[in-house]
C-alpha cells in the first residue's frame, strides 16, 4: 500500500486501504474551503432534483448567466464545463500539434493534457528560493523556441505566489508576439479575486481563462468549472466539448453558490485569518519554512532532516494526510501542501507535526 496519489483528496481510497471511516481521516491534502456548501445548496438541489428525469441544459444557461453576472461579464464569454480539469484537456485541442510549456511547479494535469494531444513538453521553472517570482525576460527568451501553447496557474499550485496583474498583461502580450496560445488557469483565484485577468484576456482570441468551482465553493464531487474567453474562442471550445458535461445536480449547486454573497465575505474573512495562524504556527516548529500565500493553502519548505514523504507516512499513521510536493517538476524531497481548514484541525495538524519533529 501506499500513502502517495497523484493529486491530493484521495481521502475514500485511503479509508478503504486503512480499514477506517472518510470522516474518522483530517485531509489537508485536498484545498477545499472548509466552511463547506453555502447556504441554500441542499435546499436547491433537492427542490429541482426531478430535473433528472431529463437530460441536463448542454449549454448549461443560466448557471452561465449567473457566471457572467458575478463576474461582470457577457454569456457569451463563459462556458461551464465538467470541472476546470476538462478545459484543460480540451485546450490542446485548439492549437495542434507542437510544443507546449509549462510555468512549474504546477498541477500534473497541464503536461497530461499535452501529452493525450501529442505535444512536446518543455518547463520554465519558477525558483523557490525568490518566492516564486515570475521572471519576463527570461520567459521571452524561452518563448523564441517555438511553443503552441503555455500553461500557467495564478495564484501558483502548489506554491500560492500570485502573479501580479500587470505582470500577466506583459505574458500575455509575450505570449501574443510569440504566436503562443495562453492557457491562465485561476482554479483557486476565488480567494484573491483583485488579481484575476478575467477582464483582460476575453479582449482577444488568443487566451483563455480557467476558472473552477471546486475549491471556493466546496463542491468537487459534483465537477463544476468554467473558461472564460473572447466569444469565438468560446465558441471553438463549445465544439470540442461533449455533450451534457455538466449534469444537473452539478448545474443547480452552482447557481445556488453564487447568490449567497455572505458565504463569500465569510469564506474570505475565514481563510485570510486561519492562513496567516497557520502560517505563523509552522513557522514556529524547528524545520518548517511555510511559503507566503494568497490561496487556501500553504506550500512549505522542509528545513530539518526530515522530507516530505516521512512526513505523510508519520502523518498518515495519525489518519492526517498532507500533499508529498516531490513529485512537481521543480521542487524536490524537502516541500509539502496543506489546506486551510477550520482552526481546531489546524491545530491538530500543527500539534501532529510538531511531535514528529521534535
Amino acid at each position: 500500500m501506499t500513502d502517495t496519489y497523484d493529486h491530493g483528496g484521495n481521502i475514500f481510497a485511503i479509508a478503504r486501504a486503512r480499514g477506517v471511516s472518510p470522516e474518522d481521516i483530517l485531509d489537508f491534502s485536498a484545498s477545499i474551503n472548509p466552511l463547506g456548501l453555502a447556504r441554500g445548496v441542499r435546499e436547491y438541489v433537492h427542490a429541482g432534483f426531478d430535473r433528472v428525469l431529463h437530460y441536463p441544459d448542454t449549454d448549461a444557461t443560466e448557471l452561465k448567466h449567473e457566471l457572467a453576472s458575478y463576474h461582470g461579464l457577457k454569456a457569451s464569454q463563459v462556458i461551464v464545463a465538467n470541472g476546470s480539469t476538462e478545459l484543460i484537456h480540451i485546450a490542446p485541442r485548439l492549437v495542434g500539434e507542437g510544443r507546449g510549456l509549462i510555468i512549474a511547479p504546477a498541477f500534473s494535469e497541464y503536461a497530461k493534457a499535452m501529452s493525450g494531444a501529442g505535444m512536446g513538453i518543455d518547463h520554465l521553472i519558477l525558483p523557490s528560493d525568490n518566492g516564486f517570482s515570475f521572471p519576463l525576460e527570461t520567459l521571452e527568451k524561452k518563448l523564441e523556441e517555438g511553443f503552441r501553447i503555455l500553461f500557467l496557474c495564478n495564484p501558483g499550485n502548489p506554491s500560492g505566489a500570485l502573479v501580479p496583474l500587470p505582470v500577466i498583461s506583459a505574458i500575455q502580450e509575450l505570449c501574443r508576439a510569440a504566436g503562443t496560445f495562453l492557457v491562465l488557469d485561476e482554479a483557486f483565484m476565488d480567494f484573491c479575486e483583485e488579481g484575476s485577468a478575467k477582464h483582460l484576456v476575453p479582449a482577444g482570441g488568443d487566451a483563455v481563462v480557467l476558472r473552477s468551482m471546486t475549491k471556493f465553493f466546496a463542491i468537487p464531487g459534483l465537477r463544476v468549472g468554467y473558461a472564460i474567453a473572447a466569444p469565438e474562442l468560446i465558441v471553438r471550445l463549445q465544439r470540442l466539448r461533449g455533450p451534457w458535461s455538466v449534469n444537473t445536480p452539478a448545474q443547480l449547486a452552482g447557481i445556488a453558490s453564487l447568490r449567497d454573497g455572505e458565504y463569500r465575505k465569510n469564506t474570505l474573512r475565514y481563510i485570510e485569518e486561519e492562513r496567516a495562524l497557520l502560517s505563523c504556527e509552522l513557522a514556529g516548529i524547528a524545520g518548517l519554512e511555510p511559503c507566503p500565500s494568497s490561496a487556501n493553502y500553504l506550500l512549505v519548505r522542509i528545513t530539518g532532516g526530515f522530507t516530505a514523504g516521512d512526513l505523510v507516512k508519520e502523518l498518515a499513521g495519525r489518519l492526517i494526510l498532507i500533499r508529498d510536493c516531490s513529485g512537481f517538476e521543480g521542487l524536490d524531497g524537502r516541500f509539502f501542501r496543506v489546506a486551510v481548514r477550520k482552526r481546531e484541525e489546524n491545530e491538530k495538524l500543527v500539534e501532529a507535526l510538531r511531535e514528529i519533529l521534535s
